[in-house]
């Protein structure tokens, strides 16, 4: 066959199909958003004023703004110009630019409402929707390129300002932590889908952001990526799945118990010895025949402002659990001081310090404790107070009751039990002496003899 005769066939091939745009009753929007108003929580929320006046620093984004709560703010426009470059860049990876930034626009109308919702819990958002429409996709378009550039080996550009420039990457992961300052995961999946992604970039949007925030989340980064994949409301949300716990929770038998009985130093004197579990996730504290298995933790530099967003997220009123909360909670009971802190790294529970204030590790659970009120609704779950009541059981169980009288005439009087070194000694005093008077007696008859 001649070339002029296939031409056309190839031609007919890539010929693109007319498709008639798809028309809904008119009662079909109106129902959607109605279903999507009453399933769709609000997950992206203010921080109570009063945690944000004492430590703005760990709540209010420094160099980027994330969402709607603080666009526009004087201080994060320097950052606005970056974002365009890199959605151009992501977008413009491949030919059409047009035709893929038009299905951007069209998908992020259809999820307008949806997304609305999701800021919308305590406040009105006074945004157009073609406003909205823009810094949704700036946002996303920024995120999406900006883990690509981090795991993608190749896309990287001499000069970029983000990867050249000292300890900005620090700051913008800093400011991805926090609550404020988030956009919702399916905007960022539903644009995912539709951008020119590398070819030989096989990794889901869900691993992308993973390893860019791996090394902010302690534990065993192998079991996290499962936990990070579970379906998140936004990029918090998904860290906050590392840290939930894989082991079941111990129901309460009798009471609520908030708190260990004793702290570190202490318990030792209650029959209960400290170990350092095997495992590294970093909530699942067990506690097996006397013996307390807590991970090990280690604080870095983002520690802090991490733990006080999830913890500001759990307090939120987005129906998550109060994991974290519960966890600061059974730290802060462990390490009342720095004795505490010194036996719990000899056990090689805690493994360094909080280097970003070169404060001890305990202190940062006290200034949770103290600032955020963590847990002072006596209604909150506690997810340790079975654990701690088994604690407060074997300790009863290994201490025998003893009365405080003046006289073993008087009633009630118990014999204290004598140390064993004691008995021992006695014993050992005891059988000396009559070996003693049996020499004696065998040498007395030998000289009678």
């Amino acid at each position: 066959m001649s070339t002029s005769m296939s031409e056309p066939t190839d031609v007919a091939r890539h010929v693109a199909i007319e498709i008639p745009k798809q028309s809904y009753d008119c009662l079909v929007i109106p129902l959607k958003e109605k279903m999507e108003t009453m399933t769709t929580a609000s997950c992206i929320c203010r921080v109570d004023e009063k945690y944000v006046e004492v430590n703005a620093r760990h709540f209010l984004p420094q160099k980027i703004s994330i969402g709607l709560f603080h666009h526009g703010r004087n201080d994060m426009k320097p950052m606005e110009e970056l974002k365009w470059r890199y959605t151009y860049s992501l977008l413009n990876r491949k030919p059409r630019l047009e035709a893929t930034l038009d299905k951007c626009v069209k998908s992020l109308r259809e999820l307008e409402h949806k997304a609305r919702l999701c800021y919308e819990g305590h406040e009105k958002i006074e945004v157009s929707s073609d406003r909205f429409v823009e810094i949704m996709l700036a946002d996303a378009g920024f995120l999406i390129e900006l883990f690509l550039k981090y795991v993608v080996k190749g896309l990287k550009r001499r000069g970029d300002y983000v990867f050249n420039t000292s300890g900005l990457l620090y700051e913008l992961r800093c400011d991805m932590l926090l609550l404020e300052n988030q956009i919702p995961y399916f905007i960022l999946q539903r644009l995912f889908e539709i951008v020119p992604v590398p070819d030989h970039c096989k990794l889901s949007l869900t691993e992308l952001a993973f390893r860019f925030f791996r090394d902010m989340i302690p534990g065993d980064h192998r079991l996290h990526l499962t936990k990070f994949g579970q379906e998140g409301n936004h990029l918090l949300d998904l860290i906050r799945h590392c840290f939930l716990p894989t082991i079941p929770r111990i129901k309460v038998k009798h009471e609520e118990v908030r708190g260990l009985p004793y702290k570190a130093s202490k318990l030792k004197a209650a029959g209960i010895k400290l170990k350092k579990a095997s495992t590294e996730d970093l909530l699942d504290v067990k506690f097996v025949k006397g013996v307390l298995e807590i991970p090990p933790v280690q604080v870095h530099q983002y520690s802090e402002t991490l733990l006080r967003n999830l913890i500001a997220f759990e307090q939120s009123g987005s129906g998550t659990t109060k994991h974290i909360s519960s966890y600061v909670l059974f730290m802060k009971t462990l390490l009342e001081d720095g004795k505490d802190v010194k036996l719990m790294q000899r056990k090689q529970i805690l493994t360094n310090y909080d280097v970003s204030e070169n404060k001890q590790v305990g202190t940062l659970f006290h200034r949770l404790w103290e600032e955020m009120k963590v847990m002072e609704n006596v209604n909150d779950e506690f997810y340790y107070d079975g654990l701690c009541e088994q604690v407060k059981e074997y300790k009863k169980s290994r201490w025998q009751p003893r009365l405080k009288t003046t006289s073993p005439s008087q009633p009630g009087y118990l014999q204290q039990p004598l140390p064993r070194i004691v008995i021992v000694v006695v014993v050992l005093f005891v059988v000396l002496v009559f070996v003693g008077a049996l020499f004696s007696i065998i040498s007395f008859f030998r000289h009678k003899l």
